[in-house]
This record gives structure tokens, sequence and C-alpha cells, in this order.
């Protein structure tokens, strides 16, 4: 199991704030951590920090705490039913640490108690000073009374921009098929970008054009999640679907995953294809596999666990979604795009109003699979705006590659909000606005898989959609 890490930005400049210290010393922390486990790894979502007080530690060049420091952690740890990490700062240093032997001790000799009192293992961080990069590591058990630390993937800070720390790699030469992209930005972006885990949910019109785009720019691993199937109404606005597909009813994820693994420009490309919907157990698992998430969907029980993904186990969700509506006799009344960034420090889906309780209900019980329901509704019901065009999609698929690059790449103070284009007049527009007071995915903002409330359950349309393998396509005897 591979371990990576994920906090807030406030967090993090409430750690960057009490480590870095004028007089050039090291000085340390604690912190609470929740996991969130995924399919293939497990993120140490750290969701407090619990500074020192007077007497707790000391400083003298390197720092150390004191047992009644260590006994106060331990007990907020054992009421809040989370880890407990522990930072420190090595001053000057840049980029990804390693560990000295001062640090080893400190560290392993906690562990044992840490793991016995939580469950957990002890997650150590480094803060190297100068650029604020971090390094962290699990402990884990060996054999009985032997801790050894297996070094963590990355570290991620999540808020209007996106920050992630990575060990140093060997080499970084990049082939002449990126030297365009490298012109933009640089190698030491690329190399950030390169070690991204990018998940797309729904792998229909704008998810397709989304994973060409990701692979393309040099992405480096993609998981792609969507249980539906090729069909013929799929086939003027889905990128690389063709009638074979549909003749071979093959999956939307393995459409797209073949196409990305033409399209992929960065070394040792993966793609993994989950062909389960992010509602269900192994979907929303696999979804937590991930950096980052672009939601393609059109539903709102999906947009709802996605939202939560956001908040509660720290990954920012790329958003985005089309409604258009006709003109009597013809021509386009209202053509209308939007993309957005979802997550800490951001404001949420529901806030939004991209989803309200209410529908994502409907569809729990069924009610938008049910076409008599869906025909009851008015003509311009929000439920039934699901018409789509693949030049709309273009656009929707640019605006939401374009907020992850501005997370990444953008200059700092560069920091695009949610977006929506109007096709009728043909402006773009800034949405402003905040989360309500009362939201409630806020205030489960950190918590993992301890999040209180529970997302997934049987998906009846997936179930069909996978009961169906071998029957005749759509329309056809």
């Amino acid at each position: 199991m591979k371990y990576v890490v994920a906090l807030t930005e406030d967090l993090n400049q409430r750690l960057l704030s009490h480590l870095r210290r004028a007089d050039g010393q090291e000085d340390l922390c604690f912190g609470i951590w929740h996991p969130s486990r995924g399919t293939s790894r497990l993120t140490v979502v750290i969701t407090e920090v619990i500074l020192p007080r007077r007497g707790d530690r000391r400083v003298h060049g390197n720092a150390s705490f004191m047992p009644r420091y260590f006994e106060r952690v331990l007990d907020r740890a054992l009421k809040a039913q989370g880890g407990i990490a522990f930072f420190h700062s090595h001053p000057g240093a840049e980029r990804w640490q390693g560990m000295s032997g001062d640090d080893g001790l400190a560290e392993g000799g906690h562990a044992g108690a840490v793991s016995a009192v939580t469950g957990l293992p002890l997650v150590g961080l480094t803060l190297a000073e100068r650029d604020g990069a971090w390094s962290a590591r699990a402990w884990l058990r060996t054999k009985p009374r032997s801790y050894a630390p297996s070094w963590c993937t990355s570290v991620r800070v999540v808020g209007r921009r996106l920050t992630i720390s990575i060990p140093e790699v060997s080499g970084g030469d990049f082939g002449m098929e990126l030297d365009r992209t490298l012109s933009a930005w640089g190698g030491a972006m690329q190399r950030r970008i390169a070690t991204l885990t990018v998940g797309v949910v729904g792998l229909g019109s704008v998810g397709s054009i989304v994973t060409e785009a990701l692979a393309r720019i040099g992405v480096g691993h993609l998981i792609l999640i969507d249980f539906d199937r090729a069909e013929t109404v799929n086939r003027d606005r889905v990128l690389h679907l063709y009638d074979h597909d549909v003749r071979e009813r093959r999956l939307k994820v393995a459409v797209a995953g073949a196409a990305a693994r033409r399209a992929a420009t960065a070394h040792d490309f993966e793609v993994r294809e989950v062909p389960f919907s992010v509602v269900e157990e192994d979907g929303f698992r696999a979804a937590l596999d991930c950096d980052v998430l672009f939601s393609c969907v059109d539903r709102p029980w999906p947009r709802s666990v996605l939202n939560l993904i956001a908040y509660s186990h720290v990954t920012p969700v790329v958003d985005g979604g089309i409604r258009l509506q006709q003109r009597r006799g013809g021509g386009v009344r209202r053509g209308d795009v939007r993309s957005q960034v979802v997550g800490p420090g951001r404001t949420c889906l529901e806030c939004l109003e991209q989803f309200t309780p209410e529908d994502v209900a409907l569809e729990r019980d069924g009610y938008l699979d049910d076409p008599t329901y869906v025909a009851g509704l008015a003509a311009d019901h929000h439920l039934r705006s699901r018409q789509n065009v693949f030049a709309f999609s273009l656009m929707a698929a640019g605006l939401e590659t374009m907020h992850l690059l501005s997370m990444f790449a953008a200059p700092p103070g560069l920091e695009l909000g949610p977006q929506a284009y109007h096709f009728v007049p043909g402006v773009l527009d800034d949405v402003l606005t905040t989360c309500k007071a009362r939201c409630p995915y806020r205030g489960m903002t950190a918590l993992g898989d301890d999040a209180p409330i529970s997302v997934t359950s049987v998906h009846p349309a997936a179930v069909r959609s996978r009961a169906r393998i071998g029957a005749a396509p759509e329309g056809e005897d």
C-alpha cells in the first residue's frame, strides 16, 4: 500500500507560521490525521494542528518535545479517533528532505506508542524551510517492537492553488514530443504534472476530450471511472467512439483508455479503467487514489459524491456542465457552459447550485431513470436538460483543462474562480459566490473516511448496464 499526504492551504499556512523561525532554529509540533483509503493507496489527510504550549518543547538548534506534550496529543487523537502526525523543520533547506539520525530516533522511538493507542501509524513530515516543500513517511510495524519508515510518494497542499511536493527524480529528460509543452512552463513543472494521478469521472462527451488533453500534456497516471457502454446516440459527441465500438458494446472507459495510451506523452504512462459508477464502493475507492478529479457527469448523485471527496478527502475536483435549449423554429435559445474547481478554500457544488439534496434523493430512489417520471417534468426543467453537442463539449473540456493548469502553472495571484460561458450573447462571466454559512461540506473538511455521512450505495443503472453484457446493442435485434 502506497502512502500520500494531503492538507489544506489554511493548515499549511499555520504550520509555516510556526515552523519558520526568525532565529534560524528548528521547531516542531504535532497534528491529527484521518485516513482516506483508496484502492491502491492510503492518503493521510491532516485534520488539525496541535501547537506546543509554554514548556512543551525545547529549542536548542535542534528541537525536542516534553512527555506532557506527547501525552496531550495522544489524548486528543483518542478523542478525535484519528492518527498522529509529527512535523518539524529543516532551516535553510530546499526540496524533499531525508531524515537525520536524530529525526529517525525521535520519530521511531514513538511509533510503537502511537500505533498502540490509535491503531494508525505515526506519520512524520519535514518542512524544507526555504521553499516550503514537504517530505513525509509513515512508520510501519516490521516485526514485534520494531518500526521502519515507509516513504510517502507525495504531499499535496490544496487551496486556491495546488502544490505537490515529490521526491527528487533522477534524470528528468523529456522527449521531443513535449518540446512545445516544456516551452510553456518548463521542466520542473512538467515533472510534477508527470507524477500526478488524475481521475476522470464520466467518459462521455466532455470526459473523453479531457482524457485526451491530459494524456497529451504529459499527465503520468489516469484513472477513468464510468460504468456505461457505447451506444449509437453517443457517436456524435464522444471522442474516439466509432460504429464498431457500438456493435461490440465496448465500455466507454475502454474506448477512452485505448485512445489515451495512443496519445500519451509521459514516460511510463499508466491508465486504469474502472467500469463502475463513482457512487458505487469500487468507483468511490478508485477516485480516492487520485490527486485531482474531473467531474464530467450530468447527474446530481455522482456530483454530490465528488463534492464530498473534494472537502472530506482534500482532493480538488474540476467540475463542468452544459445546458442547451432550442428556439422555437430552430436555433439555439440558450447555450451555457460552466466550469469550476471545488475543494477547501472554494465554493462547493451544492452552494454553486450545481445539484440539490432533493435531486440527489430522487436519483438514489430511481426516479431519474424512470421515463414516466422524467416525462412528467416541465419541458425546461433542469433534470431534463441532458442535450449535448460536440462543439459545446470542446468548450467545457477546454475550460476545465484551463482550471487545472491555473492551479499549477499560472503566476501567483492568478486564481481562476467559477466561470460561465454563454453562447447567447457570446460572453464569458466570472461567477462570484461563496458557500452558505451552514454549508455541511465545509464542516466535513479533512475528515477522510471518518466523514459522518455515507454516500455510496447500489447504483441500479450501473447494475443493469453490467447485466446487459452480451445483449444486442440498443435499437438492434
